[in-house]
């Protein structure tokens, strides 16, 4: 794992944090699938790396999910739950929510599977493809403007088992 530093504060960045959820029980309905014990374990660790790097004044924004609501709850209560963030959720749908690239500050996303990938692949290669997010995992974009073009940058990728 690399980690970079977070670096000073500078106008037009926006950092996005894409978290995908702790491992849940099988079950239905899907939506109200709670974390296992694994889960907990998974989410707890890292939440601690969150903890330790994310940048402050951090807005959380949740799938309506249990198992991303539980989840995101490990790390903070302090978070939204956005109905256009769940498991049917496109990369449109992670962006637009956080109101990436333009809205500048922090945002974290705890969603789900295929679209926090498609949101992965269309932010550093410049269009969907089918990236797979280990689960627990965050990976850690940021935003500038630099002799006047946008650039993505890949700060960090960690997740339980690599914090």
């Amino acid at each position: 794992m690399v980690t970079l530093s977070p670096g000073p504060a500078r106008e037009n960045r926006m950092d996005l944090l894409l978290w995908r959820h702790a491992e849940a029980l099988n079950g239905s309905p899907d939506h109200e699938r709670p974390l296992s014990e694994r889960g907990i374990r998974q989410a707890r660790e890292t939440a601690a790396w969150l903890t330790r790097h994310a940048p402050r004044n951090l807005r959380i924004l949740v799938s309506p999910s249990l198992r991303t609501r539980q989840t995101a709850a490990i790390f903070s209560e302090n978070f939204t739950t956005v109905p256009e963030l769940g498991p049917e959720a496109g990369a449109a749908n992670l962006l637009a929510a956080a109101g990436w690239p333009d809205a500048g500050g922090a945002a974290l996303i705890v969603g789900h599977q295929p679209a926090l990938g498609r949101a992965a692949s269309l932010l550093l290669a410049g269009s969907e493809a089918e990236w797979t997010f280990r689960k627990s995992a965050v990976w850690w974009f940021s935003s500038r403007i630099r002799n006047g073009q946008r650039q993505t940058i890949l700060r960090a990728v960690t997740g339980a088992g690599l914090t």
